[in-house]
């Protein structure tokens, strides 16, 4: 998938203009790119697509317009999209109270290593997560991960003509699994890969 450039933005007073739309547009996108393992965990599945909306939002909130400022944005995101044969993921655990929400952090380290994609007839697929930091120490897990999923290409060819794919996770204190992901989300999933 190809990488952002500045060409592809659009400067602050012409998105500002555009945004209701832009926005109404990109979560409409979201709804097919997104996948609940269990009640609390979810992987959001990034593409050019999430990731311009990510970067025309960094400039609005922090009103960038210098070339250098936004080649750093552009940097920061542009390895969140897919190279064509991996799926990349923003993970996410979510509790609404704080108090659980620091008690399972704490019990959930490592849960970014036993989170997994499976394509029918393949291995588990363990992502390699937070490369550029990272977000689990001794006392606790992030509560947001960036996990890319490599798959061989057996895999991507399976994926293209329609073989269904699970996900899970495995840690001993929030196990999950789905057998299958709905179809849209498989497809959206399937038109990242080359």
């Amino acid at each position: 998938m190809e990488k952002l450039t500045r060409e592809d933005l659009y400067s602050l007073e012409r998105y500002a203009e555009m945004r209701p739309e832009f926005r109404a547009r990109v979560l409409e996108h979201k709804k097919h790119r997104q996948v609940a393992i269990g009640p609390n965990a979810t992987l959001y599945f990034e593409d050019r697509f999430t990731m311009q909306y990510q970067i025309q939002e960094m400039l609005r909130v922090e009103r960038i317009f210098e070339p250098e400022a936004i080649e750093e944005e552009l940097a920061t995101y542009n390895p969140l999209i897919p190279d064509g044969s991996n799926w990349k993921a923003t993970f996410m655990l979510e509790y609404p109270n704080e108090k659980e929400r620091r008690r399972n952090l704490a019990a959930l380290r490592g849960i970014e290593k036993q989170t997994y994609v499976q394509v029918d007839g393949f291995e588990r697929i363990y992502p390699i997560a937070n490369e550029d930091l990272e977000r689990t120490n001794e006392e606790k897990t992030s509560s947001v991960h960036f996990m890319r999923f490599e798959l061989a290409p057996e895999m991507v060819a399976g994926v293209k003509e329609g073989s269904t794919v699970a996900m899970g996770i495995e840690h001993p204190e929030y196990s999950y699994r789905l057998d299958s992901i709905a179809a849209p989300v498989r497809n959206a999933l399937a038109a990242d890969l080359d």
